[in-house]
């Protein structure tokens, strides 16, 4: 099933891109950095096996890849800004995140946030979601948009130029990003579960 929909997936973007050119490669990256499932590892080798056949240029692709992750961002942003805020305000002791977690978040990313956005755009997963946090915390926005820019450039350039080298083998480096994937999804999750014991072993100390 999984991967009937990773194939799915994958014919899905190769027939965007083989259509829209460059603006596809914007609107997928765009999709993909607004916390939508789709993997920018294939989306960038693809664009860079089509600069191995000729139809594009390489800086053009890892441009379009970029101005895509920074406009998928904003949506996920505000979505964070807007409704997540709010929403972690009044409900996230449910959660047990506290008001005093909030103002450390946002004094994390009033000090670290430009490293922060810069650093995970760098890494697959993590890239995806790191918008949302940044606008819960209301991070400032063209200094939110400028790293995740410059982050963005070198994951893109680096996707894109392997998809390049490759040439028709290309799709091998879908194999080994899902493997890394999955890595740090079991991490993400042991660092949530290590975050939940914590808390909750402190608040029934605490009581």
């Amino acid at each position: 099933m999984v991967s009937f929909i990773l194939e799915s997936l994958a014919a899905f973007i190769i027939w965007v891109i083989s259509q829209g050119g460059y603006l596809g490669i914007i609107l997928l990256m765009g999709i993909e950095s607004a916390c939508i499932p789709l993997p920018s590892e294939v989306i960038m080798p693809f664009s860079g096996y089509l600069v191995f056949t000729g139809r594009f240029r390489l800086g053009w692709v890892a441009l379009a890849g970029a101005l895509g992750c920074n406009l998928g961002s904003l949506v996920a942003y505000y979505v964070g800004s807007l409704g997540g805020r709010p929403l972690v305000e009044k409900y996230g002791r449910w959660v047990l995140v506290t008001h005093h977690d909030l103002e450390t978040a946002d004094r994390f990313f009033a000090r670290y946030g430009d490293w922060a956005v810069f650093i995970a755009r760098l890494f697959p997963v993590i890239r995806t979601f790191i918008a949302f946090p940044a606008g819960v915390s209301r991070m400032n926005v063209p200094r939110f948009h400028l790293y995740t820019f410059l982050g963005s450039l070198p994951w893109c350039l680096a996707l894109a130029y392997a998809g390049l080298k490759l040439g028709e083998r290309w799709t091998t480096l879908r194999e080994y990003f899902h493997r890394f994937d999955a890595v740090l999804g079991v991490l993400i999750v042991l660092g949530a579960v290590w975050f939940i014991h914590n808390r909750w072993k402190n608040r029934l100390r605490a009581a």
